[in-house]
């Protein structure tokens, strides 16, 4: 299947919004062995999206449209379409049935102008939409497959996999089954990442390999076709261990893992508390730490100490520490997190220090950091980086350095 996603939306050309819903197909049909060579963003009018159409129609077998569906007169995708391939809109009493009562349960008004939203192509295949109104379709003509869904994400994101997906599937004839492994990487870049693995890359077929890089990881996709999901991920298994044995010291978690979410669940896994004090991020790090729902049973609390003073008033670091190896060091980074373990009496201490930049801090370039943590009856560990992008981006790395290599130390911990 070719496949091009096309985009309507003034919005999206203002750039008041983003065009989420791109991604979120592509991602899904490239699993599914749909190629998408085009995304086309077009404005709510009618004669420019007619053209857009002409030029998909050119390059592709599958047509996917995103937005314009709703009730308001800008929302013209489906009669635009509709006029083009020579089909004819009818009302879907079914979806009509449904708008009606999500109004009577909201108790509003429903206005004559929300009925439009029920009209589908006459002789298309329906797809419901169980968290919006305005059902999606899909119909056949002249060769082509032409995919109507709604703009909204929460509402385009549940009818592509559980309606638009099955139904393509269903019209290719494909029986088999698509499974994919994700693996996340930390600490090691994309370009290095796939240098590394090249061969391996080279010999895909099979299972497929991709890479994509992201803010907070860089990730390989294994993606397999089979007969069952047994047999897929019998093909996957030999592949994962092969790319585990060349840069397995990177990989912090798979599938829906999060730095912050693995942290959690080995912090579980051990019954361990713990705590932080901060300098240059400033409570990023434990930010990152409260996203994760029941992190309370697990972290105690800390300390912003961004100054000198504050060092040594709020958390005990020695003023010699601080005077002989200076503020960004590894000593600093120990100190700490022993501080802060012993204040909030927790098991784990980390502490994070560092130059965040534009400029030099205590005599060391921007960029350096020093991270510290203390686990329970061992000597502190402490890991430098030397970051080289702007200040709030070497202060989010920071607190995201300093969750993979507490990822580290919990896993041979939890492995002990």
């Amino acid at each position: 299947m070719r496949v091009e996603i096309i985009a309507v939306g003034s919005e999206l050309l203002l750039g008041q919004i983003t065009n989420t819903n791109a991604t979120f197909m592509s991602k899904h049909l490239a699993e599914i062995g749909a190629d998408v060579y085009y995304h086309t963003v077009v404005g709510d009018n009618p004669k420019r999206l007619k053209e857009a159409i002409e030029v998909a129609e050119k390059r592709a077998d599958v047509l996917i449209f995103s937005g314009g569906l709703g009730p308001t007169k800008d929302d013209m995708t489906k009669e635009t379409i509709a006029e083009h391939i020579g089909l004819t809109l009818e009302l879907n009493s079914e979806a009509l049935t449904y708008i009606e009562s999500f109004f009577k349960r909201s108790k509003r008004v429903m206005t004559e102008n929300n009925k439009k939203q029920a009209l589908v192509f006459k002789g298309s295949t329906v797809l419901n939409n169980r968290t919006g109104m305005a059902p999606g379709m899909a119909v056949q003509q002249n060769g082509k497959h032409y995919i109507l869904l709604p703009g909204p994400p929460h509402e385009m994101e549940p009818m592509f996999i559980d309606e638009a997906i099955p139904y393509l599937l269903a019209e290719n004839g494909t029986q088999e089954i698509i499974t994919s492994q994700v693996l996340k990487f930390y600490g090691i870049g994309e370009a290095e990442l796939e240098h590394r693995i090249q061969p391996i890359l080279e010999r895909q077929t099979n299972p497929t390999i991709a890479p994509l890089a992201t803010a907070d990881a860089v990730t390989l996709r294994i993606t397999a076709k089979a007969s069952t999901i047994e047999a897929a991920k019998a093909l996957i298994a030999p592949v994962e261990a092969e790319i585990r044995e060349v840069v397995g010291e990177f990989i912090f978690g798979v599938n829906d893992d999060t730095l912050s979410s693995k942290v959690l669940a080995l912090l579980q896994a051990k019954g361990y508390t713990i705590s932080a004090a901060e300098s240059l991020t400033a409570g990023l790090f434990m930010a990152e730490l409260g996203s994760e729902p029941g992190i309370s049973a697990s972290l105690a609390g800390g300390l912003v100490v961004y100054n000198e003073q504050a060092k040594m008033t709020q958390l005990g670091v020695s003023q010699q520490v601080l005077e002989e190896c200076g503020i960004v060091s590894a000593e600093c980074a120990a100190a700490l997190a022993v501080k802060v373990q012993e204040r909030f009496e927790t098991d784990i201490g980390v502490g994070i220090t560092g130059a965040a930049g534009p400029t030099p801090h205590d005599g060391e370039p921007a960029g350096t950091v020093w991270i510290g943590i203390a686990l329970p009856n061992q000597v502190p560990i402490t890991h430098k980086l030397l970051l080289s992008g702007s200040r709030n981006a070497n202060r989010q790395r920071s607190a995201k350095f300093a969750l993979y290599y507490l990822i580290k130390a919990l896993t041979e911990s939890v492995a002990n």
